[in-house]
């Protein structure tokens, strides 16, 4: 959640550097801070809390200079302290910003502390200055001593550089935590948002994973991961596809629907590697929370509340970690008995919602430690919570949540390895699933291609009042989800059943204008299901399943549309687009008011 900002240029850049982390304000954090160069020495100023306050404190005391870095940070290792905050120096010559976690800064720390060093921080980002500071001093110059650092880390970051005694270039890279360059006139730019940058210039170059850049007034050179110089292409921002305005479509939760590809790669940047998950990702103190953790309480509303039964396979499977689930307003009215070493996990877009808050507060003192996985960085949840971990998916105007939930479970997912590594999940288990969330982004995209298909399909709910939507094992909830979805926005009743409870009551219901929805991928209880759509189909039930490739065919009374091939754990997250996109053109083809449906509201913050 952290944000970098840093600017070169013929003009003082104070007034740039502050405003751009205003900007970066939406991202969360504890503290700012900026670091300048005025030609003879790096002034550098900072503040825990608001950004404000350290506005506040330049007015008081300013800083001047063509040459600056600055930096909001959330903390992760180290408390939300002005010693903790960004930027970090190396004696008066060297500053850095630093987004990421940093694994192996433990023995490098020891290293350069048996050499002298002495640390003023409990960061892992301190380690990098020295670093620098010790390749500077054994005859390197600025460039070489910072790829040769870049060379010793492990995890993820994106870093920018500055030393007194290179005051004409600012350096920067990226491994696995975003970093764009902004292009301007006799001055460029460095943020972790190119949102930052916007005061300033509207063309950017989004660097890829390994760049290293060094920035001049007038020059912007680029290697890339194998230390070989590249160009890369600028872009001009267009601002009318801003998080305010629906662009090209004609609804915020198509947008929004169509953005989840990116908003994941979000939620994914500066938490793993390319085998490991970074897990500092979740706060300061998390290792060792979780090292305590003998089961899991989840609560949560609505759609979270779906995104909390989808993990409690995952924890409970993966992890082998107990897990409970249940709805908020229930929860918090009912006399609860809670196991020691709990930790109590919170999940909800906004961080207000009223019953989940109430939850939290009710049982805090009862609970080994409370999680909040959470859209709004400073909300209610995030602040009244031990942990967080912000699911990076940027402002959902639509009331009918879409690319919330597909970033709660990716959230989730992280904990469960978290938990799992705890309990039996291997390194080689570990690196499987990473591996199989670096694919995410593209079966999303995949799944989202879908559109024109399913758009089709919907035209058979037009004249429909109610449906069914059945689904096994994990993806029961996201039958569920795909009934919420379609009951919220297009105004069909719409039930979900577990796809074996047919017998027991819901196959009562079918007959040729009660459409059956199902998510079948290929897993393990594939066959069983088949057996259970044949129970709708002999009864002259209509059947549209969603499935793998190859696995149900299109027949009279059954329509399939065959999915990306998926790893069985992404299933759920893959699994839930398309029924998001059949309730958006349902709710089209009926004529409701979509983004905005009658009698709900975005964010419930009363009973």
């Amino acid at each position: 959640m952290c944000g970098i900002v840093g600017a070169i240029a013929a003009r003082p850049v104070t007034a740039i550097l502050l405003e751009g982390l205003r900007r970066l304000e939406y991202r969360g954090y504890d503290s700012a801070g900026l670091a300048v160069f005025d030609g003879e020495e790096i002034q550098r100023l900072r503040r825990t809390g608001k950004v404000q306050m350290l506005v506040d404190a330049e007015l008081q005391a300013p800083l001047s200079g063509s040459l600056g870095i600055a930096h909001t940070r959330w903390a992760t290792h180290g408390k939300p302290t002005e010693n903790n905050a960004h930027p970090h120096m190396s004696g008066e010559q060297l500053a850095i910003v630093h987004n990421g976690i940093i694994e192996n800064f433990e023995p490098l720390k020891e290293e350069l502390v048996a050499e002298g060093y002495h640390f003023s921080s409990e960061t892992d980002t301190e380690v990098i200055a020295h670093l620098i500071d010790r390749a500077i001093h054994s005859g390197a110059d600025l460039q070489q001593a910072f790829l040769s650092t870049v060379s010793q880390l492990e995890g993820a970051f994106a870093l920018g550089v500055m030393h007194k005694a290179f005051p004409d270039q600012i350096l920067a890279s990226r491994k696995g935590s975003p970093l764009v360059v902004g292009v301007g006139l006799g001055e460029n730019f460095i943020a972790s948002d190119q949102m930052a940058l916007l005061q300033v210039t509207d063309r950017f170059i989004y660097l890829e994973e390994g760049d290293f850049v060094q920035l001049e007034k007038d020059k912007i050179t680029i290697w890339d991961k194998n230390q070989q110089l590249v160009e890369r292409p600028i872009k001009v921002f267009e601002h009318n596809l801003s998080v305010a305005d629906k662009g090209e479509f004609r609804h915020f939760m198509m947008k929004e629907i169509y953005e989840q590809p990116e908003v994941v790669k979000a939620t994914l940047q500066g938490r793993i590697t390319e085998d490991r998950l970074l897990e500092q990702a979740f706060g300061n103190g998390a290792s060792e929370l979780f090292d305590q953790v003998r089961q899991v309480q989840i609560i949560a509303c609505g759609t979270s509340y779906h995104a909390g039964l989808v993990a409690k396979y995952w924890l409970e499977d993966i992890a082998g970690m107990p897990c409970a689930v249940e709805v908020a307003s229930e929860f918090r009215y009912r006399k609860t008995v809670i196991a020691d070493n709990t930790l109590f996990l919170t999940i909800s877009q906004s961080g207000e919602t009223a019953d989940t808050l109430a939850a939290l507060r009710a049982v805090k003192d009862q609970v080994l430690a409370s999680l909040t996985i959470c859209n709004v960085p400073g909300s209610s949840l995030v602040r009244e919570s031990d942990l967080s971990l912000m699911t990076n998916a940027g402002p959902e105007i639509g009331v009918a949540s879409t690319k919330a939930f597909t970033t709660q479970l990716v959230a989730l997912l992280l904990l469960t390895i978290a938990l799992g590594r705890r309990n039996g999940l291997s390194e080689q288990q570990e690196a499987e699933i990473i591996g199989h969330l670096h694919q995410l982004p593209a079966l999303l995209l995949a799944s989202v291609r879908l559109d024109k298909n399913v758009e089709l399909l919907a035209q058979d709910f037009a004249e429909k009042n109610h449906a069914l939507f059945l689904g096994r094992g994990a993806l029961y909830p996201v039958a569920m989800e795909g009934a919420l979805k379609l009951k919220e926005i297009s105004y069909i009743h719409a039930e979900a059943y577990p796809a074996g409870e047919l017998k027991h009551g819901p196959l009562a219901l079918v007959d040729k204008e009660m459409p059956v929805v199902t998510v079948a991928p290929n897993n393990a209880l594939l066959d069983k299901l088949k057996a259970n759509l044949q129970e709708v189909k002999a009864r002259g039930g209509e059947l549209f399943v969603f499935a793998g490739i190859d696995r149900i065919q299109s027949e009279e009374g059954l329509k399939v549309e065959q999915m990306p091939d998926v790893p069985e754990i992404l299933a759920p997250i893959v699994y839930t687009i398309p029924l998001q996109l059949l309730s958006y053109h349902a709710a089209v083809l009926k004529g409701t008011d979509v983004d905005q449906p009658r009698n709900l509201a975005k964010s419930v913050t009363v009973e």
